[in-house]
């Protein structure tokens, strides 16, 4: 598993020996001594992962993350020397992904970075083949439908027929082949079943700012909006 993982910290056999336990598993690593020269390398080089001291001089590793935070969902670990529980919900509160209590052992640390990669990878390979249109985003593969990054809270049905209208944009779909689409060629429901799950999900998209996101083409069916406009 190859990435570009910072590590920041100030104790120096730290971060030697983090560095050594990460390039064994086939990894690149840059090292800090605080939170300014990590923020400075991450300015400069993209990394997959932040390996980050909470305690540290000149800037804090909380201080640093709520740094990156303000441009950058990079995934964090954070590191301690206090087993406190403050430490590890403020760190996790303000954007870390996990927590390891020093002293740790270099396998209990890679098993984190590498299912903390893992999850990574698999949220931007979801995210890369998600259906997108305007600022709606329809995730077949988590079943996942976010309007403007909201989450819509669709129904099974309602998110079937979401999906099939965002896999073809601007094809008009009778009732009928909504129908077939949602619930199979073999169910026969009216057309109002078909109306009645439009308008909920209208109404769920309009909650969240967007009010086109079906349209109705009369005497034919539905297809697809714009879904751009905010309130």
């Amino acid at each position: 598993m190859s990435a570009n993982i910072l590590v920041v910290d100030d104790d120096p056999h730290i971060r030697d020996v983090i560095a050594y336990a990460l390039e064994q598993a086939g990894m690149t690593v840059k090292t800090a001594g605080n939170g300014q020269e990590g923020l400075a390398h991450f300015s400069s080089e993209p990394v997959q992962l932040i390996v980050l001291d909470v305690g540290m001089p000149v800037m804090d590793g909380l201080q640093m993350c709520r740094e990156i935070r303000k441009s950058s969902e990079v995934p964090i670990l954070f590191l301690s020397a206090r087993d406190d529980e403050v430490d590890r919900i403020v760190g996790l509160e303000i954007g870390g992904d996990d927590y390891v209590t020093k002293p740790f052992s270099p396998r209990e640390l890679m098993a984190r970075v590498k299912t903390i990669l893992k999850r990574a990878r698999h949220q931007i390979s979801s995210i890369e083949n998600a259906l997108k249109q305007g600022r709606l985003l329809v995730d077949q593969e988590r079943r996942e439908a976010t309007l403007h990054g909201a989450p819509l809270n669709l129904t099974t049905l309602e998110f079937a027929i979401l999906a099939r209208l965002m896999e073809r944009p601007g094809v008009v779909f009778s009732r009928r082949e909504i129908i077939e689409s949602a619930y199979g060629a073999k169910r026969h429901l009216s057309d109002r079943t078909v109306d009645s799950h439009v308008r909920n999900i209208r109404a769920k998209c309009a909650n969240h700012g967007c009010k086109n996101v079906i349209e109705t083409v009369h005497g034919v069916g539905f297809r697809l909006g714009a879904c751009e406009n905010a309130e």
